[in-house]
């Protein structure tokens, strides 16, 4: 079984690609701003916005115009939180899933090696010193606190949400990686029983 560099921030990337890539390398929740989307994606800004007040974000996106546009608007949506910026070298090349290179020429983040991305990451100090791995919280989780696979599991997972301060339409995917960036199992535990303690009294 490969080892994974363990992460406790969330990783911004670009696209889902990139995503797929870091997959393979760390162990970390991962969030693709798909492109200059983030741009106009409320949920999504909100999203990243609260996790990096719980735990901090790096950010890792192609060494490019595009890039370095995409990095400056999560640092300007994040200012006040904890950011860490792992950067990538300028390389050109293109790569094997694309017809032809991006349009400055440069290898994106999923076009890289796996020794050349946790090079980058050593670089930053990222994963230099891990945590206690703690327990993740699981889809099983939410199915048996019925924040998923039931008739009322929407307006439930709706209602927690607004408790929490998690936006409310992102997806269910997008919901289990905001709990596992801003809790342990332990603390998430505790958090439903407080809120459905506080709506039982309502």
């Amino acid at each position: 079984m490969k080892k994974l560099l363990k992460i406790k921030e969330a990783v911004i990337v670009e696209g889902k690609y990139d995503k797929i890539t870091l997959s393979n390398i760390i162990d970390a929740v991962i969030i693709p701003t798909d492109g200059f989307s983030v741009f106009k994606d409320e949920s999504k800004r909100k999203l990243i916005r609260l996790i990096a007040q719980k735990n901090g974000v790096v950010i890792v996106t192609d060494s490019d115009s595009a890039g370095a546009q995409i990095r400056a608007f999560i640092k300007n949506i994040c200012k006040d939180c904890k950011i860490t910026n792992v950067y990538l070298p300028q390389v050109k090349g293109k790569e094997k899933r694309k017809v032809k290179s991006s349009k400055e020429g440069y290898l994106g983040v999923e076009g890289f090696k796996k020794e050349d991305i946790l090079e980058a990451f050593k670089r930053s100090k990222i994963g230099l010193n891990p945590q206690k791995e703690a327990e993740i919280i699981t889809k099983t989780d939410l199915f048996i606190l019925n924040l998923s696979g039931g008739k009322k599991s929407s307006f439930e997972r709706a209602e927690f949400c607004r408790f929490s301060g998690i936006p409310e339409n992102i997806s269910s995917g997008a919901f289990l990686d905001a709990l596992n960036s801003l809790y342990s199992k332990e603390e998430f535990l505790k958090e439903v029983e407080v809120w459905r303690q506080g709506a039982d009294k309502n």
